[in-house]
């Protein structure tokens, strides 16, 4: 499964825990293509909606990607505000009362998450909100690690010239600092792995907590205490503390020391 698909499920898990729809599912839009496929399910009982590709601007869902908006039906099989070309498998899962809402990152729709009901019955503002919080969560996964990916790229090799280094060094002074906005543990940990690949692969590292350790990365790339603490969401005083504390663990009496020894730790790049 891919990262992006997982996000999927998961989202489908949540959007089920959280509106107490029995049926919950979902897919990506297939790059270069303009039709999504259904690979996640959720409380299914049947496989007929596995793998369906459901075209833009056919069905609920292909309503919501052509739209890209949240699209609702209180009776699916008879609807006259969608078309048809997907009855037949909606009916053998026997789903009636239908949402779809769309992923949308950067303008453009990556996914559709669907939550049903196998009885007739208006799905009110509720359940909707909740939809559209579940895609939001996927949006926000999604974002983040297209923007760490990017900022790896942008990077380039290290050690090849002195602006490709300080290139390096922001983009890990940047992630640091995006880490702990992310509240998913298993996408912050993808990020901070992600930062990892800019920094020297060394058997021997100094331990710095993590805080310790974005603050000088803010300050190798040439952040000042007050730049550092509104890139990290602290208060300069408490950018000193973390500032200091560094120090003291790696021996060094200066902000340049510290940096030094953070790089020949492998801590830094």
């Amino acid at each position: 499964m891919s990262t992006d698909a997982a996000e999927i499920r998961n989202a489908l898990v949540r959007l089920r825990r959280t509106t107490g729809l029995p049926v919950a599912f979902g897919g990506l839009v297939e790059a270069g293509r303009p039709q999504m496929r259904i690979s996640e399910l959720s409380g299914t009982s049947t496989v007929a909606l596995r793998a369906l590709a459901v075209v833009s601007g056919s069905g609920l869902g292909g309503k919501a990607v052509a739209l890209a908006r949240p699209c609702a039906v209180t009776d699916y099989s008879s609807s006259r505000q969608i078309s048809h070309e997907y009855d037949a498998p909606v009916a053998t899962e026997g789903l009636r009362s239908i949402v779809a809402v769309p992923v949308v990152v950067r303008r453009r729709v990556r996914g559709v998450l669907y939550g049903a009901l196998r009885t007739v019955q208006p799905l009110g503002d509720r359940v909707l909100s909740a939809a559209m919080e579940a895609a939001r969560d996927v949006e926000q996964a999604l974002v983040v690690r297209e923007e760490a990916q990017e900022l790896v790229a942008a990077a380039g090799p290290a050690g090849v010239d002195p602006v490709s280094r300080e290139q390096v060094r922001e983009a890990h002074a940047a992630l640091r600092a995006l880490a702990p906005r992310i509240t998913d543990p298993e996408l912050r940990a993808e990020l901070l792995d992600a930062c990892g690949l800019l920094t020297p692969r060394q058997a021997e590292r100094a331990a710095l907590a993590p805080r310790e350790l974005d603050v000088l990365a803010c300050v190798a790339a040439g952040a000042t205490n007050a730049a550092a603490a509104e890139r990290l969401g602290l208060r300069p005083e408490t950018v000193k503390g973390y500032l200091r504390s560094a120090m003291r663990r790696l021996g060094a009496h200066t902000r340049g020391e510290a940096v030094a020894a953070a790089r020949r730790a492998g801590l830094l790049p």
